[in-house]
Formats: C-alpha cells, structure tokens, sequence
C-alpha cells in the first residue's frame, strides 16, 4: 500500500526543516529514517495516531525576478503539490505575511489540494497571539500557531492534516496489481527497458540524465497476471541533487517507488559497473524487505569472452555482500537481448518474497542448525534457542525465541539466516530474523 506523502513547504527561513525536525524526532513515532540511499532526512516514515505516513521536507520556495529561477521554483512548487496527499503550508509569526507567501498560496489554491496553514514561531506560551489574524488574508482557512522548536500545536497540524486523508482509499490502492519498480541511476536504460516490457514507447528515452522525472505506472498482464510497472527517476548521490530542490522531489517519489513496490528491478550499466550509488539503491531496496533482481543492461556493448559473465558476477557479488541473493540478468533492452527472461525472474522473485514454511519444518532446521554450531558463550553465559515460527511475508519473516535476546551476537543471527535461506532455497529476496525472549507463557 502506498502511503499518504505530507509535504512540508514554504519561503526561506520560515522553520520548515525544524518543523520537520520536531515532527520525525518526537512527536511522531519513527517507523524508519530514510536508510540506505541518503542520509540528508529529506522524509522519514512515520506514524500518528497508529496511522503511517511518509514526512516530506523541502527546499525553501523564493519568487525571483529572473526568468529562469522563477520557473525553476514554480516547477519545484508544482511537483511539490502533486506529490503530497496534504501540504503544510509554513510562514513566520515574526515575519507577517509575505509577497512570496501569497505568491505560494496562490499555487496552492490553484493545486485544488487540501493545505493546512502553519504560522510557525509562536514560541510564547498562553494565548495565541493577535498577530496570527493576519494570516486569514491568505485564504487558506484557519491558521494554526505552532512553535517548531519547542512543539506547542504540533500535535493539532497533524489532527487537522489527518482529516483530509482518505485512508480507505489508501488501503485499497493498487491491491489487485503486483508492482514492479524499475530503479537505478540516471541514464542506465530503465525507460527503454520499461518500453521493451511494455512493447510500445510509454515512456522519454534520451541519453539526457533525468528524462524522467516522476514515477510513471504502466498497468499490463504478464502469464495470466496483473503487473503495474513503475518507471522511476535516476536516484542521483547525495551531493549530486541538493542544490536542485525539483530533482530531490524525483528522488522522492522513486524511493516511495521503491516503498511500495512488490520487486525492485536495480538496473545498472554494464559498460560503467557497479558504481557506489548502485550498491546504496541497492542497499535501499535490501533494507525494505522487496523482492529484487539485478538487471545489468547495455550488455551489447561490452566485449565478451566465455568467462565475461561469470567474472561479471563475481565482481559485482563482492560489492553486494549483503545481498548475495539476488539473481543477475544480462540484458540490452536497446537490441532485446534476454529481455523476455526479466518478468520471468520478476515473478520468480515475488514467488520467494512470498515464501511460507511450516512451524515444524521451521524448528526441525533451526534445531539442526544449532546442532552444527552451538552459539558461543558470551561471559560465561550461553544462548539458547528454544523454538521459532513464522511471522509474515514480504519479506520471510521468523521469530526465534531465546533465553537472552542480547546473547544474539549478529554473526549468529547470520548463520541462523543463511542456514534457512540454504534450507528453504530461498533466493531473491531478504529474509528477516527477529529475536525475542521465551516468556513463561511460551511453550517450547
């Protein structure tokens, strides 16, 4: 299920990160902050009042005289509207109202989205201050005062953004497809090889990094099953976007991409390897439990010899230690090559993501695990592993229940993973291990 997008945006200096800040860090229950691609928190996953939602910061929105920046902020305003379910709109107490507040509010109006309007810097404890009536000329309904730095009516914003979620819509969105995201860096093929999947040009090819700008769904039936292929932007390093605030916006929506999808498709060039931005996308769609296959593209253009693939392989395996699993493909979606064995490795890997096993069989290996490698003792006191279950999918999911859960040391844990993966034959596809400790109400 894809989840609401709350989208923090304003002028400069108006406290919208520290907003963020307060809202990601206390008032709101992490989920998960932004793991493995970029660590700048430009959104984190969070959840209120048992409801979970993506948190979005944004670059400050100035209306310049220069042609060229005017465009260049109104572009980064307008995706800023589509993208969110519901907009916190953030001025200054201090500062009053603005040119460039009306200037945004108007956009805002025109976008037909429901906007919450925040009047940040109200630090004074008591009443709301007379000033705030100003902030009606906007348009935008009741202002709601808020201090980011201390969290006074943080709580209200997000009560008052709530109301204007349909959260049965979000339930029931996209349930009946399985969604395929294809993901990389910029310019190493995915739109061409999205049009070779679809056999039409749904989406821009161009050799011009960041074509594609937003995560485009395309609905088709593969062997009697309902896909929904998401084309995604190119998620650039950290340092290669954070001067372009509309680019940060496709970063977003390809990593939401990668959020709600059922298999990531990380393509990556054959002629330039696998960069360290590959391993962190990589890395991303590891640590979100999805399903994955490695698609290396351009595999035309590379000279070969018998052992180029295998070599291929080898290499790219020891910068993705972490995720040995996962099936490699070498395709050319420009002449073709292989690309009918894509969606074939795609339902091969939602087939494991969706893996099940049978509590006995389950017990029966973790208990001849234990038996090949007895935990090691840790000051003089030994784990022991009592039973285990499973506890979901997408990904495999297991408890193991224990006498100390912190006797777990992590190269345990990853025996105990890689013993049920070699058990079970599981491939492309993470497997989770969560360790609790047997309570008297357990049974063995």
């Amino acid at each position: 299920m894809a989840k609401p997008i709350i989208a923090i945006v304003g002028r400069p200096n108006v406290g919208k990160s520290t907003l963020f800040n307060k809202l990601a860090g206390e008032r709101i229950s992490i989920v998960e902050d932004t793991p493995g691609v970029t660590r700048d928190r430009i959104y984190a996953e969070g959840e209120w009042l048992d409801k979970k939602f993506l948190l979005v910061d944004t670059g400050g929105i100035e209306i310049a005289n220069d042609n060229s920046i005017l465009k260049h902020i109104k572009e980064q305003a307008q995706i800023a509207i589509e993208t969110a379910s519901v907009i916190l709109f953030v001025t200054d107490i201090r500062t009053g109202v603005t040119a460039n507040d009306y200037d945004v509010a108007t956009m805002l109006l025109k976008s037909g989205k429901p906007v919450v309007l925040v009047v940040n810097k109200c630090d004074t404890v008591g009443g709301v201050p007379d000033d705030i009536y100003e902030f009606y000329s906007l348009g935008l309904g009741d202002p709601f005062p808020v201090s980011s730095v201390h969290g006074h009516g943080t709580g209200d914003v997000l009560d008052e953004a709530f109301k204007h979620i349909n959260w049965d819509e979000q339930e029931e969105e996209n349930d009946e497809y399985i969604q395929v995201a294809v993901v990389g860096r910029p310019n190493v093929g995915k739109s061409s090889l999205v049009n070779a999947l679809l056999g039409h040009e749904r989406t821009i090819v161009s050799n011009v990094p960041g074509t594609t700008r937003d995560a485009i769904d395309s609905p088709f039936t593969w062997n009697d099953k309902e896909y929904t292929l998401i084309d995604t932007a190119g998620i650039r390093r950290k340092r290669s976007v954070e001067d372009e605030t509309v680019e940060r916006y496709s970063v977003i929506r390809s990593l939401a991409a990668i959020r709600r999808c059922d298999i990531a498709l990380i393509v990556v060039d054959a002629e330039r390897g696998l960069s360290e931005q590959d391993v962190r996308i990589a890395g991303y769609v590891h640590e979100e439990g999805k399903a994955s296959v490695l698609i290396v593209n351009k595999w035309d253009l590379i000279e070969k010899d018998t052992y180029t693939a295998e070599k291929f392989k080898k290499k790219m395996l020891v910068d993705l230690a972490f995720m040995s699993y996962v099936p490699m493909l070498f395709i050319s979606a420009k002449t073709g090559q292989r690309v009918n064995k894509v969606m074939e490795l795609a339902e091969f890997a939602y087939e494991q993501n969706c893996t099940r096993i049978s509590t006995g069989k389950l017990n029966d290996i973790i208990s001849e695990a234990v038996t090949m490698n007895e935990p090691p003792v840790n000051a003089g006191r030994r784990l022991r592993v009592y039973y285990s279950t499973q506890a979901g999918i997408k990904p495999p999911t297991f408890i193991i229940f224990v006498n100390e859960p912190e006797l777990m040391h992590f190269s345990y844990r990853r025996y105990l993973e890689n013993y049920i993966r070699k058990s079970f034959e599981i491939k492309a596809t993470p497997i989770r291990i969560i360790i609790r400790k047997r309570e008297r109400s357990d049974t063995d």
